[in-house]
């Protein structure tokens, strides 16, 4: 049995519960995904890469993603929720050990595809865990819990900001085999309080019959805003630290810009969006995301200098990771309950292969003439349009011939798979 049956824990308790949860996305987005930027500028320099080769090597860690993403309810089943979530940070730390003991272009994507792999299923697999923390009808706390749980992400960002800087300064050219090595590290401690705190998670509830359309076909302009948001987001993500570096920011320099970036994120997750996503109807929340996104790109593109860095990192990183709140809960909304796991699995697939494709084409585009930043422009192109595909979509709640029969009460706690805010959204409904 993969979890405790612990019951409804007292608030206190729950609170710790996702706060141990929250070394999943630390690990997940923070360290084997996000830190990537930091490490960038030191291996393409000392290993003669060429923008686009790194821009790949981010790609085979999205398609890594891709896969784990479509197979992460298929592992929760095999394995249970909670080993599935703690075997998924231990190989992540794996991967992360075995980037800094190497040079080699094959050897490196091959891990990064590990530990886009074994992300993806840390990621979802932890997200449906976090929603299940608070078993009782209170929707607020519930939200706070995940809140807490997604908040991972923005704390994982801003530790790597410290972890790959010292590492630079201390160990020169060869630091960001350091960085790595650092990073797995601290993955593996994670996977200690991750492990206690999957463990105290309530069990799901039974599941009913799963009876009816799923209604996927109603979220099409979803689907595609979230290939273009993956695209457009991931591609600022990779190379903007290269773009600062070339603009002449030093190593802690480009280090507080992540951390205020990851900051960002972190507060806004907690405290903002939420409230804002479940006021909006349709495609109306994914636009805004896609519109604030793309103004925090802007800043950096145009002026040079530390301000705008801090301006870029602020916005940038309150909005980026409201795209798969704002998502979660219009599937929520949209789809009938047997068919919300599905849908959301669907969408993170669909998110994946933006953000496989747009490493890759930013960086052959940062090859040509132009430099980084012509390849950065694209991240504001795809941003546009996918604001503009967002506003398409138009909510239409699922019928009632769609819906499951006798679904159990509870099942509203245990199905979203990464919403940070969703559950406060359904109370303002």
């Amino acid at each position: 049995m993969d979890t405790l049956a612990a019951g409804t824990a007292r608030p206190r308790s729950e609170y710790m519960i996702a706060l141990g949860l929250a070394a999943g996305p630390v690990v997940a987005l923070g360290f084997t995904r996000f830190a990537y930027a930091l490490l960038l500028p030191s291996m393409r320099s000392e290993l003669d890469w060429t923008y686009a080769a790194a821009g790949g090597l981010n790609t085979a860690n999205a398609l890594g993603y891709i896969i784990g993403a479509g197979s992460a309810a298929w592992w929760s089943k095999r394995l249970g929720a909670g080993r599935s979530f703690v075997l998924g940070i231990v190989i992540s730390a794996l991967a992360l050990f075995g980037s800094g003991l190497t040079g080699d272009f094959t050897a490196l994507s091959v891990l990064r595809f590990i530990g886009g792999l074994s992300t993806a299923v840390t990621f979802v697999v932890g997200s449906a865990l976090a929603s299940r923390v608070h078993t009782g009808g209170r929707q607020q706390r519930s939200a706070a819990l995940v809140g807490v749980y997604m908040a991972g992400v923005g704390i994982g960002v801003v530790g790597s900001g410290i972890v790959v800087p010292a590492a630079l300064t201390a160990w020169g050219a060869s630091g960001w085999q350091a960085g790595w090595l650092l990073m797995g590290l601290l993955a593996l401690l994670a996977a200690g309080p991750a492990a206690w705190a999957a463990k105290a998670v309530p069990p799901a509830p039974p599941a009913g019959a799963a009876q009816g359309r799923s209604g996927l076909g109603r979220m099409t302009p979803s689907f595609i805003w979230y290939v273009l948001f993956g695209a457009g987001y991931v591609s600022y993500m990779t190379f903007v630290i290269a773009l600062l570096r070339d603009q002449g920011m030093g190593t802690w320099s480009t280090a507080a810009f992540f951390i205020v970036l990851g900051a960002a994120s972190a507060l806004a997750t907690l405290l903002v969006w939420g409230r804002i996503i479940g006021r909006l109807r349709g495609g109306a929340a994914p636009a805004l995301v896609s519109a604030v996104v793309l103004v925090g790109v802007l800043p950096v593109l145009l002026f040079d200098g530390t301000t705008a860095a801090v301006v870029s990192a602020v916005i940038f990183g309150a909005g980026f990771m409201a795209g798969p709140t704002s998502i979660t809960v219009l599937a929520r909304r949209m789809l009938p309950q047997h068919a919300w796991t599905s849908g959301i699995a669907w969408l993170t697939v669909a998110f994946s292969v933006g953000q496989a494709v747009g490493p890759l084409i930013s960086g052959i585009l940062s090859d040509s003439e132009g430099g980084i930043a012509k390849g950065l422009w694209l991240s504001v192109v795809l941003l546009a349009v996918s604001a503009a595909v967002a506003l398409i979509q138009r909510e239409r709640p699922a019928a009632a011939s769609d819906k499951p029969a006798a679904a159990p009460a509870e099942k509203n706690v245990a199905a979203p798979t990464t919403a940070a805010a969703e559950p406060a959204a359904v109370e303002q409904r």
